[in-house]
């Protein structure tokens, strides 16, 4: 009676064990594109062409509440870390992350490079965003609010040791998110996110942890250009947020976001300011309606089959002639076609133009390209 009891407890203890799940990922993005500039310097770099900007693989594990990703990309010739965290699920709603992962500030953060509608990342983005950061990150998606809390270390915590950089710099992000309406075709959400972080490591040693570098690239990956870009001296502090709006009605979308950097400064130099926004007007082809993501709060990827047309705008300033710095003001304008083909693949075409003026790296120039990429995500 006593050894079929224990067998009957032992039965049961299996069948609540949890199962470990792994699960195989990976993405290539694929390129091609004409490309000009009227400044005759930066058109002998902007040069036409083809790439794999992307090319990854990952694995991820889930074990009850847990769950743990590892991706490694490889582009030109160069393997490099991507995600590597772990997640706690407290529940269906609310989670911690821990690791090199991208932390949530403001909507662009909340899709991957490859996901980008526009094709690529708005330049106020890149300029004003930290990219993958080593840090903990608390997430919440409710029915009504979405909201995460996150303290890193600096993007160099990932590249060199403490013996090299010194004392790692640190910063705090938030997001927040009301999303009354997520019905398929009606969906509206506003938020508001926010950061601090104290000055960055830099090679050169008068600047290192007294600076930031605020720097976005021309709009492709096939050539690394960058079309804005500021270094800030005698830096004490970097404080920014951004409000950002999405909405949805039937196959009709839009998108914007502002953003505003405040850079105080050491010997009573002048602050630096910094600002800039953009706005996607999305429109659904062909497609049923556009559908929203609670866990990333966002306008979810369109269903396999649709085609899709993005109009965008992108203003973006690294210039304050009162700071006596002139990183580059951007205007950029484009026009995106993305078809859906199928759960894996995208094909995409993207046209812009770009105005790039008050640079003290190069003239004013006008920057136009046309491109094509094929992308496929498992």
């Amino acid at each position: 009676m006593t050894a079929y009891v224990l067998t009957v407890c032992i039965g049961l203890f299996a069948q609540n064990e949890p199962k470990l799940e792994t699960k195989l990922s990976g993405r290539i993005l694929m390129d091609a594109g004409v490309m000009h500039s009227t400044d005759k310097d930066l058109n002998n770099k902007l040069n036409s062409g083809v790439a794999i900007p992307d090319a990854r693989i990952g694995l991820c594990a889930t074990y009850g509440k847990w769950k743990a990703k590892v991706d490694i990309g490889y582009a030109r010739q160069k393997l490099s870390l991507k995600d590597i965290n772990i997640d706690y699920n407290f529940d269906s709603e609310n989670l911690v992350r821990v690791g090199y992962f991208v932390h949530q500030f403001g909507l662009q953060s909340a899709t991957s490079s490859s996901f980008k509608i526009s094709m690529e990342e708005p330049e106020a983005n890149q300029a004003f965003f930290n990219n993958r950061l080593l840090g903990a990150m608390f997430k919440h998606s409710g029915e009504l609010f979405h909201a995460t809390a996150s303290v890193f270390a600096e993007n160099d915590a990932m590249k060199n040791s403490t013996d090299k950089i010194g004392n790692e710099a640190w910063g705090v992000l938030s997001r927040l998110v009301y999303h009354p309406l997520t019905e398929r075709g009606k969906i509206l959400h506003v938020g508001i996110s926010g950061g601090y972080e104290s000055p960055r490591y830099n090679d050169k040693e008068q600047l290192n942890h007294k600076s930031y570098t605020l720097r976005a690239s021309f709009p492709t990956r096939i050539a690394k250009v960058s079309i804005q870009s500021a270094t800030i001296a005698d830096a004490k502090a970097l404080w920014k947020f951004t409000p950002e709006l999405t909405a949805a009605l039937g196959n009709l979308g839009v998108e914007a976001q502002y953003y505003y950097v405040d850079v105080t400064r050491e010997k009573a130099l002048p602050k630096f300011h910094a600002w800039g926004a953009y706005g996607n007007l999305r429109f659904l082809v062909k497609g049923k309606g556009y559908t929203y993501t609670r866990s990333d709060a966002g306008i979810a990827t369109p269903d396999p089959g649709a085609m899709e047309l993005v109009a965008a705008y992108n203003y973006s300033t690294l210039t304050d002639r009162k700071a006596g710095i002139l990183g580059g003001t951007v205007n950029d304008w484009s026009l995106t076609f993305n078809y859906y083909l199928n759960k894996y693949m995208i094909w995409r075409v993207r046209g812009s133009i770009s105005r790039a003026t008050e640079n003290q790296a190069f003239n004013d120039n006008t920057f136009s390209v046309l491109e094509t990429r094929l992308q496929i995500k498992f």
